[in-house]
């Protein structure tokens, strides 16, 4: 396989995975894969396991069974900074910002996996780190550019309403530049304005940064007008994978969205 994944090939590949809590079956033998350049919706009610997932892509979890392959390649078992390392990135349900931090330097701390001089020249800040540093500024200005938090740059994000917290959570992330984003409920708890913002940013994100995207999210209406294709998870089991057409009309999936009887 070619070193260099073309749009459309598969990213990142989920096989077989199988994730148990004691006796809780979080994860029961789920397969799906994620092409390159496309968003991927992972949906499913309450309690389907979809949290679940993103941790064992992202490394916080590790499943029983099953493999990840990642650019064609087995992933082995990582930690979380080193998944980061690997290009992938994560958002957070509950918003994991530093909140007594600025705008910018919650931005900057994304950009810590890309930093490579080391502790000496960091604590002398001349030379080479300084000229990291500037490097890496520019990133991050380009990005509270591309969101239009201009004006909350300065502001300590404790302060921020919620909406633009979760924007700020999400120049995180990009500050990273990773080739897949995982984004679990990025539109949870959102006003309708707060939506469509959210909405245009994350389409933006695919489009203008070519960023291959997996996301969960609540708001079928959102799934159905963003999403390239939508993996539905019920009770830790894969219900029906396919484009939001094919997900929509799949009787399966409707039947577990009102709540029908699995007897």
């Amino acid at each position: 396989m070619s070193a260099e994944v073309k749009k459309g090939d598969t990213l990142l590949e989920v096989r077989n995975i199988s994730l148990s809590f004691g006796g809780v079956k979080a994860l029961q033998d789920i397969s799906f894969d994620i092409r390159k350049g496309e968003i991927r919706a992972i949906i499913g009610p309450n309690g389907a396991g979809k949290s679940s997932m993103l941790n064992v892509i992202n490394g916080f979890y590790h499943p029983q069974d099953g493999e990840i392959l990642f650019e064609g390649a087995v992933r082995d078992h990582m930690k979380p900074h080193q998944v980061a390392r690997l290009g992938i990135a994560r958002t957070f349900q509950n918003i994991a910002l530093f909140k007594g931090m600025t705008t910018l330097d919650n931005l900057m701390t994304g950009r810590m996996i890309r930093m490579r001089t080391n502790l000496f020249w960091q604590a002398l800040w001349k030379g080479p780190a300084e000229r990291e540093e500037v490097e890496h500024r520019k990133r991050v200005e380009h990005i509270i550019d591309f969101l239009k938090i201009q004006s909350i740059r300065k502001t300590p994000v404790g302060r921020l309403p919620y909406g633009l917290q979760k924007r700020v959570e999400l120049g995180r992330a990009l500050a990273a530049d990773s080739k897949l984003l995982l984004l679990d409920e990025p539109m949870a708890g959102m006003n309708l304005e707060e939506k469509q913002d959210m909405c245009r940013f994350v389409l933006d994100v695919n489009d203008e940064f070519g960023t291959t995207i997996a996301l969960i999210e609540h708001d079928m209406g959102v799934v159905m007008d963003i999403s390239d294709r939508v993996v539905v998870l019920d009770y830790g089991r894969k219900l029906a994978d396919g484009t939001p057409g094919e997900v929509r009309d799949n009787q399966a999936v409707i039947d577990a969205y009102l709540g029908v009887s699995h007897a």
